[in-house]
């Protein structure tokens, strides 16, 4: 992510109130701005179509569909997401880029073929109510989303931030327009209008690729060779997103909590309203995160192993380490600050939110649970990185395979218990995994001298 670094540390370098503002900005409007868009995007379709598509059941039918859409390719491309970036980076790193696009299609093609066959019986088989046109578009959207998640990857690995975020926002651009231009077509028009604008947007992101990186054919599958395929980082993908999105299907499928929607797909409003503001919150704490982790901790790390393979003295490659770990912990106090921050605005106009939207204030305390949450999955994000850079990959599969499992676990009892125990779940689950991680990213920080030079 050196991309994003540089152009902070340009901003933080002139020392003024100003960069200061502007690097902040800059790393919450990268960081968050992707899936902000998003959101804004389908809310401003729910808004405007309200009373016109007939029925207005429609409205909630979209929004949940492309609700679970999104999810299901998250967490299918998942699989593949770390270990292409990883396949990415090392290919830069011995300056043979001409295999990157190569291994891209490689990777399209895949992943084409799997999320088709995903969602061909399941539009076929569990949604006899709807429409052909529905189940065509249901699975040209999830083949479209799924080639979409591998695309950002890419260029994130190729600093294309600022081409992303404008990418993101045309394409959900042209999502709201078309959808509302096509609203005479109901649920289908909805539908149709969102894939043109994900159509549009995955265009750009395979201009901007092919573009950026020479190569001589335009399929290879040696990622997945012996030699180059990571399977521990297959499965931290697939854990991470799988644990964000499992207590969320819980409460969807759960009778007590969840209602049907259209076909087999289910939504919790009790519960998908406070996550969603919650989520709000997140968007400081990933700026600091960011801000952080790409400015301060990669150049202490950089300098750390420069040194350890140029021959640095001693006491300069502890000092490197001692630096790195005041980094972390300081950006750790930051991000819990501004999260608090974040979590009390959006605890006072709380009130009013649900009112507006016809929910009981009783769930408010689910709201300040999520709003905990979300605060300690920004923390598990960062120590994430930390593992990433550090190359642990076995502790990265210990601890999103952990966030996964007692998830499932912790939510399933929160159902149990009753709805003064919503929302403990995800948050429990995340709080033994900050914790446990806290005490392994401390532990490989004061023996990273002796594993540097003894185990590599």
């Amino acid at each position: 992510m050196a991309g994003i670094g540089f152009e902070l540390r340009r901003l933080l370098r002139k020392d003024t109130l100003l960069g200061l503002i502007r690097a902040y900005a800059y790393a919450g409007v990268i960081s968050s701005g992707p899936w902000v868009l998003s959101i804004i995007g389908i809310l401003i379709i729910g808004i405007f179509s309200l009373g016109i598509v007939i029925p207005n059941a429609a409205v909630t039918q979209f929004q949940v569909t492309v609700t679970y859409l999104i999810a299901v390719s998250l967490t299918l491309t998942g699989i593949v997401q770390l270990a292409f970036t990883r396949f990415c980076a090392d290919r830069s790193f011995e300056q043979r880029e001409d295999l990157i696009l190569p291994n891209f299609g490689g990777v399209t093609v895949l992943v084409t073929i799997s999320a088709g066959l995903l969602s061909l019986p399941v539009a076929m088989f569990l949604f006899p109510e709807q429409s052909i046109l529905f189940r065509v578009l249901l699975i040209a959207c999830f083949v479209v989303l799924c080639n979409i998640w591998i695309a950002t990857v890419f260029l994130s690995g190729m600093k294309q931030y600022k081409a992303i975020l404008l990418l993101y926002a045309l394409g959900y651009g042209i999502t709201v327009v078309a959808a509302l231009l096509l609203l005479f077509l109901g649920l289908e028009g909805l539908l149709l209008g969102f894939l043109l604008g994900q159509v549009t947007l995955l265009a750009g992101m395979l201009v901007l690729i092919v573009r950026g990186y020479p190569a001589e054919s335009v399929v290879s599958f040696a990622m997945f060779s012996k030699k180059y395929l990571y399977p521990t980082l297959m499965l931290v993908g697939f854990f991470y997103n799988a644990g964000v999105w499992a207590d969320k299907a819980m409460f969807w499928f759960y009778d007590g909590t969840g209602s049907d929607v259209i076909g087999p797909l289910r939504a919790s409003l009790i519960y998908d309203i406070p996550v969603f503001l919650s989520y709000l919150s997140l968007i400081p704490g990933m700026a600091v995160f960011l801000v952080r982790m790409e400015t301060d901790f990669v150049e202490y790390y950089s300098n750390f192993y420069d040194a350890v393979r140029e021959g640095g003295s001693l006491s300069y490659i502890e000092d490197m380490r001692n630096q790195m770990v005041f980094v972390i912990r300081q950006g750790i106090f930051q991000i819990l600050k501004i999260q608090a921050i974040s979590a009390l605005v959006i605890m006072v106009a709380g009130a009013q939110i649900f009112n507006a939207l016809g929910i009981s204030e009783l769930y408010l305390p689910l709201l300040k649970v999520q709003l905990i949450a979300t605060a300690l999955q920004v923390v598990f994000l960062a120590i994430i990185n930390v593992f990433c850079y550090l190359d642990q990959r076995r502790m990265l599969v210990l601890l999103t395979g952990m966030f996964f499992v007692l998830n499932v676990i912790f939510t399933g009892i929160s159902l149990y218990l009753g709805p003064q125990f919503f929302g403990f779940g995800f948050l429990l689950a995340l709080a033994v995994c900050v914790l446990l991680g806290l005490w392994l990213v401390s532990r490989k920080m004061a023996e990273l001298e002796y594993s540097t030079f003894m185990l590599n």
